[in-house]
């Protein structure tokens, strides 16, 4: 079986609307004002472009700021440490070691990511975290200019690794990605927290055992 993992918001704690009220304090005063900029800042083109590798860190600092009429200097801080502090979610590290042991043991398991991710906070990830080198294989978005939910990617991942479909589950905290993975014949998994993510794969890997 093939576990396909997100990365943001799955194996790391990603929260934007904390991440902001942290660097824009007055602007994010209130829980539904952290979220409304962090949507503006995370959820716009501009990011989408600098998740797919069409825009650079400098071109997002500078368009968001713009756009969002916000001061350069804090939105520079704010998106240029995102890649170092993006801490993984030790109850997921649990599940990902023990996946990666099973895998040891039996063989019946290979590890890939598809994350969409900026090449800076890629690179950053790669240097950081040993944990990485767990996995088989996978892609960021940024290294292939292409993000999820494009079916491209999918394909990419599937093409690269000889991935069956009928024998690949993936995981990720959007609805949307999870849609699309279905739609190209590979189980999906919703994720919400650790804990069902387990019972989740104890059902799957059961099935195909």
């Amino acid at each position: 079986m093939n576990l396909v993992f997100d990365f943001g918001a799955v194996l790391f704690d990603w929260q934007p609307a904390q991440l902001v009220a942290e660097y824009f304090p007055q602007q994010a005063a209130t829980p539904a004002a952290a979220a409304q900029l962090a949507h503006g800042i995370f959820g716009h083109t501009d990011w989408h472009e600098f998740d797919r590798g069409d825009l650079t860190l400098d071109a997002v600092v500078a368009r968001t700021a713009q756009r969002l009429l916000l001061p350069q200097a804090p939105v520079q801080a704010l998106i240029a440490g995102i890649g170092d502090g993006l801490q993984p979610n030790e109850a997921m590290l649990g599940v990902l070691s023990a996946l990666s042991q099973r895998r040891e043991q039996r063989g019946d398991l290979r590890l890939y990511y598809l994350s969409n991710m900026p090449v800076p906070y890629a690179r950053t990830l790669e240097r950081k975290h040993v944990f990485l080198q767990w996995f088989d294989g996978g892609i960021f978005s940024g290294d292939v200019l292409c993000c999820k939910p494009d079916p491209f990617i999918y394909q990419m991942l599937q093409t690269r690794h000889a991935l069956a479909p009928a024998l690949t589950v993936f995981i990720d905290d959007l609805q949307t990605n999870v849609d699309a993975a279905s739609a190209l014949g590979w189980h999906g998994i919703h994720f919400v927290s650790a804990a069902q993510l387990q019972r989740s794969l104890a059902n799957l890997l059961g099935q195909h055992s």
